[in-house]
């Protein structure tokens, strides 16, 4: 048994995406203030959890979709594809993972606890028939990016126990996850170039083309931007000086799923575009320090007597 396969088809090179953990928590922080070292520790426990549950995740996916990723030109050199592995053992990976993930999450709360058993439930519907959303058109994108809503929830609730988490942004961040996987898919679908071979490989596809994704990249790109406004009037102005940067940000993503070979299939690898990654993490920065200075100047914009000049 070659240990090496099974630790790759749990893809611990995909943990950087629970990164998505801390603006929930970072939120939570602003409305319920805990700056303590017991906040730190959760929130270091919680993210290893996140990380164990998600490769869980990861596990059954490349497992079920063995059959698929032959037909994909690079993904069929994985592990489950070119042999090596057996069932019983990825099931037994499968099981394990979810043990420490979810033993981990229980150290943390509750709720976290019940957020973490979400996301498994969503690996599940996402890649076990007879739902198995990945094969159904814009169900495939919508459910697999909620995942994004469930990890602000999870960094939420390594700081408090309240429900009251904001609508507007946790819809506001699945979109913009939508927004992701469809650039993504788009970028797989042109790579293929052949619409047989890309429905062998992915069930949509026999669904998608150009057309129908680039609407729904917009669709999505265009709901971020709605309910990141809502939130922003309702709970903070200042985030309204960040738009211009996240138009910038959608639109440079959008440019690089246009190129041949698009890095926007393989988001872990995003960091060798070192100009977008570098402008990526001054957004970040921004929102950030945005979310503790206060403008008050903006609220003027807010004022109904503005309005009605």
């Amino acid at each position: 048994m070659s240990l090496i396969k099974y630790i790759k088809i749990a893809r611990p090179n995909h943990w950087f995406k629970n990164i998505f953990i801390i603006p929930g928590t970072i939120f939570a922080l602003l409305i319920f203030p805990n700056y303590s070292w017991l906040v730190v520790g959760k929130f270091i426990v919680g993210f290893f959890s996140v990380c164990l549950v998600a490769s869980a995740n990861y596990v059954i996916n490349e497992w079920l979709d063995a059959d698929f990723d032959r037909h994909h030109p690079l993904k069929k050199d994985r592990p489950s594809v070119t042999g090596g592995i057996e069932a019983k053992y990825v099931y037994l990976e499968y099981l394990i993972l979810i043990i420490l993930g979810l033993s981990l999450a229980a150290l943390v709360s509750i709720y976290f606890l019940l957020t973490a058993v979400l996301l498994l439930v969503m690996g599940v519907i996402y890649n076990v028939k007879p739902l198995r959303t990945k094969d159904k058109l814009y169900v495939d994108v919508l459910s697999e990016s909620i995942n994004n809503p469930i990890r602000f929830a999870l960094g939420w609730f390594i700081v408090t126990s309240s429900l009251l988490l904001p609508s507007s942004l946790l819809i506001a961040y699945w979109m913009a996850g939508a927004f992701l996987m469809a650039v993504k898919r788009y970028a797989e679908y042109r790579f293929i170039n052949n619409k047989e071979i890309a429905g062998l490989y992915r069930r949509s596809f026999r669904f998608y083309n150009e057309n129908n994704l680039l609407v729904s990249i917009l669709f999505y790109a265009m709901s971020f931007a709605f309910f990141f406004g809502v939130f922003m009037v309702k709970y903070r102005i200042e985030l309204l000086l960040t738009l211009p940067l996240f138009s910038i940000l959608f639109c440079w993503y959008l440019h690089l799923g246009m190129k041949a070979d698009s890095p926007a299939q393989r988001p872990e690898g995003l960091y060798k575009e070192r100009a977008f990654s570098l402008y990526f993490i001054l957004v970040i920065l921004v929102v950030v320090a945005l979310l503790f200075f206060h403008f008050p100047f903006l609220a003027y914009f807010l004022n109904k007597s503005f309005l009605l000049k």
